[in-house]
């Protein structure tokens, strides 16, 4: 039967598939909370394959490679609470506002995501009440639960897109709260010079595209920033440790400064 078979209108996802969420640390008093919105690969089963391959989904285009490992490590060492996205990008991407024409993407990569085309309202719906919702809610539920003072989120980037080098190896991208971003990215400097930091690369925050930011973040007056590492330094268990272990250390020299 359909998970939440009381409320009739939700049939998109059943016994068998993931929890649109998975939460490491839930009832950490941590003043700090940590959010992956692109840690899966999970694909509903009443959506089979979304029509693109094996190989495929293993692509930047599906989740971010390595976050996931990242942010669970970064939980171990920080003992703060995460909230992660079991379900992939391409089903709908929870960094996205709903109406964003890639939140549920028809085109990725270069190729065609034959499940999402020509969704219809009902479609899209399902997946923004039964996935990208509850996801949101828990976040700012983990939020509300005890005194938090900052929200951090985690990504990967990939190294190449359109034929453009992407020469950061860490990147930390913001909007109003440039101090907190500034903040780290001095930390990461001090623990570790020899790492490329970009500040708002490889891309730009707005309204239109990002959704963290400006509602979990901005809206809240909470210290954030969204931090991205790039892929091609996550393809091991080592490394995505030690590049936990230097954000954690970063954001905890945080931690003891505002916390004065």
């Amino acid at each position: 039967m359909p998970l939440n078979a009381e409320i009739q209108t939700k049939t998109l996802l059943w016994e068998g598939d993931p929890r649109p969420l998975e939460l490491i640390n839930e009832f950490s008093k941590c003043p700090i909370v940590l959010v992956c919105e692109h840690a899966g690969q999970s694909i509903p089963m009443d959506l089979g394959d979304l029509g693109i391959s094996k190989a495929d989904m293993q692509r930047h285009i599906a989740y971010d490679i390595g976050a996931k490992q990242v942010a669970m490590q970064m939980a171990e060492f920080l003992n703060a609470p995460l909230v992660m996205q079991p379900y992939s990008r391409l089903v709908i991407d929870c960094n996205r506002p709903v109406d964003a024409e890639d939140a549920i993407p028809d085109r990725s990569g270069g190729i065609e995501i034959p499940g999402n085309c020509n969704l219809e309202f009902q479609d899209r719906k399902q997946r923004i009440e039964e996935i990208y919702l509850p996801f949101h809610e828990s976040i700012s539920e983990i939020l509300d639960r005890h005194r938090r003072i900052g929200v951090f989120s985690i990504h990967s980037f990939t190294p190449l897109l359109n034929s453009e080098q992407r020469p950061w190896d860490l990147a930390f991208l913001f909007r109003k709260d440039a101090a907190t971003s500034q903040a780290l990215a001095d930390a990461v400097r001090r623990f570790d010079p020899t790492p490329t930091i970009g500040m708002n690369e490889p891309y730009v925050i707005t309204d239109s595209t990002d959704w963290f930011v400006p509602y979990h973040g901005e809206r809240r007056g909470l210290a954030h920033s969204l931090i991205e590492i790039r892929n091609d330094h996550l393809y091991s268990d080592e490394s995505c440790r030690s590049w936990a272990l230097l954000l954690s250390r970063a954001i905890g020299q945080f931690l003891e400064k505002e916390d004065r």
